[in-house]
């Protein structure tokens, strides 16, 4: 199983929606019963509440499904048990630094790192901005890139 685990502030808006979406994007390339996909935020405030309702207003906008999926706080351990921690931003990363222990086996990225050339290297997060639209459309774009990435490191087709 290929474990992915996205990462943002609070775990309601950026980090469920990649979770919602790269979920989308596995299962229609049949690869669902490979992979193990996850959100968490860097702060417990949400822990336990669904996604932001901007978060589900866009998705349900583009008929993807964000069920079961509630924030929590991402711990260190989750740096040992995912193959891949996505970050949102410089801060997410930041974050995960300082709570990391030695040689975590994750690979630790910002989402935006997949996309070569982007001059956008953070996504914004709208729970602040109000701008659901940009953001969805970057974790759209990062996690296409990412997945592809993945499929052509453990060679799946």
């Amino acid at each position: 199983m290929i474990k992915v685990l996205f990462v943002c502030l609070g775990n309601i808006c950026r980090s469920p929606m990649a979770e919602a979406y790269f979920r989308h994007l596995v299962k229609n390339e049949g690869l669902a019963d490979r992979f193990v996909i996850d959100s968490g935020g860097m702060g417990s405030w949400h822990t336990g509440k669904p996604p932001h309702h901007g978060t589900q207003t866009k998705l349900d906008e583009k008929q993807i499904s964000y069920q079961g999926i509630t924030a929590r706080q991402v711990t260190a351990d989750d740096l040992d048990e995912f193959d891949y921690v996505i970050a949102m931003d410089d801060q997410n990363i930041s974050d995960l630094t300082m709570i990391k222990k030695e040689a975590p086996a994750a690979s630790v990225a910002k989402l935006m790192d997949y996309l070569n050339n982007s001059s956008t290297k953070n996504v914004p997060d709208p729970y602040f901005t109000g701008d659901f639209d940009q953001t969805y459309a970057l974790i759209e774009a990062g996690c296409q890139a990412l997945l592809d990435e993945i499929k052509k490191i453990n060679q799946l087709n």
